[in-house]
């Protein structure tokens, strides 16, 4: 392969459970050929038109967008966009020309791995949960390889295409270069003894856990716990005029956290919904947690990710509904334990695989060198 520039395409977004694999792949491939080309496609509007190119990679838009469950008239509009969709796929890997593709979910994948699989292009999906997303059920059929995190995944996909990786693992997370001093510096805090606690609802904030933390900031105060705040767009404002309201000094709220490295680095323990990537960087890192899962995932698939942790004694788990009753008095009680904080990390880190980018990795140039 050094005799040719690899090109890669890449597609995946919509959320960052999507879109950070998809990083963590093209950086490892990258690694591995530092020649090699990329080129990610995204849906027009989503998160992933702005973190891709921040990360340093060129990115083409698709008008594309996934299906109302409830009776909607912007569903009338999805065969039309879905269409041009496919269209504007083939032109892009037409022009671009690459030697395999891959999809990691989202609403453009679809599109872009269906073209690329019609053309004769290698075509490779990971999938990050243990149920998969629809689009990589319907891709399948079609796909070269499929890299799972889990176990059992038969039951949804060829079994002679899986092989199991884990889930890709953001580089940037790691902070071993970052002292605690530094990170905690970087949310206005000072180096002392009280807890820190990190919440990050996903990367569109969650209305449960921020409603739970919202109502709970006085306890919070009161056990001396520190809080470092995401609380997506929508909760942003409310939760700087409350923070302000409640006289809460040390703590910050933001609607993203762009440094998760210096965040991760300054947290003794983190308040999290389940989704698999959040949980694989967690574990990887090995900070307590308590996961809320998000009801509304697919089969359910956010709670089974985080029971899975709860049967191997590596982390707490408070329904959705009861967040707003039970969040906070459970995190106080995990603050307050640290032989319990200190189990949770030991058994959170025997569970994660941290190759797991470059397994996938290996699998996209095994699929180029066996087309060849």
């Amino acid at each position: 392969m050094s005799e040719h520039k690899i090109k890669i395409l890449i597609s995946g977004g919509g959320t960052g459970g999507h879109i950070f694999p998809a990083l963590a792949i093209a950086k490892e491939i990258q690694r591995m050929h530092p020649e090699a080309e990329f080129l990610f496609v995204g849906a027009r509007g989503r998160m992933e038109m702005e973190k891709v190119p921040a990360a340093g990679f060129k990115i083409e838009g698709l008008n594309i967008s996934g299906l109302q469950r409830s009776l909607s008239l912007k569903n009338l509009s999805f065969p039309f966009k879905l269409l041009s969709s496919l269209m504007r796929a083939r032109q892009i890997i037409k022009k671009f020309k690459p030697d395999a593709v891959v999809g990691t979910g989202g609403y453009a994948s679809g599109p872009t791995l269906r073209m690329a699989s019609s053309r004769g292009i290698p075509t490779l999906i990971q999938e990050q949960n243990s149920f998969p997303g629809i689009t990589n059920k319907l891709l399948a059929k079609k796909a070269d390889k499929i890299c799972v995190a889990y176990e059992n995944m038969e039951k949804y996909f060829p079994p002679s295409k899986i092989v199991i990786t884990g889930n890709p693992i953001r580089s940037d997370i790691f902070s071993e270069n970052i002292g605690t001093t530094q990170a905690l510096k970087q949310f206005d805090l000072e180096d002392d003894k009280k807890p820190v606690l990190l919440v990050i609802g996903g990367s569109q904030g969650a209305k449960a856990i921020n409603e739970a933390i919202d109502a709970g900031l006085e306890k919070l105060q009161q056990n001396n716990i520190r809080l470092i705040w995401q609380t997506g767009k929508i909760y942003d404002q409310l939760a700087q005029q409350r923070l302000s309201e409640s006289g809460f000094a040390e703590a910050m709220a933001l609607p993203f956290i762009d440094r998760m490295d210096m965040a991760y680095a300054a947290a003794d323990l983190v308040v999290s919904r389940a989704g698999a990537i959040a949980i694989s960087e967690i574990c990887a890192l090995g900070k307590p947690a308590i996961f809320v899962p998000l009801p509304t995932a697919a089969e359910d698939h956010q709670t089974k990710n985080a029971q899975a942790l709860v049967d191997k004694k590596a982390a707490l788990l408070v329904p959705n509904k009861e967040a707003k009753d039970i969040l906070v008095n459970k995190i106080v009680e995990l603050a307050e334990n640290q032989k319990q904080r200190d189990t949770f990390s030991t058994n959170m880190k025997k569970m994660v695989r941290t190759d797991a980018a470059h397994k996938i990795a290996q699998e996209v140039l095994a699929l180029i060198k066996n087309k060849k």
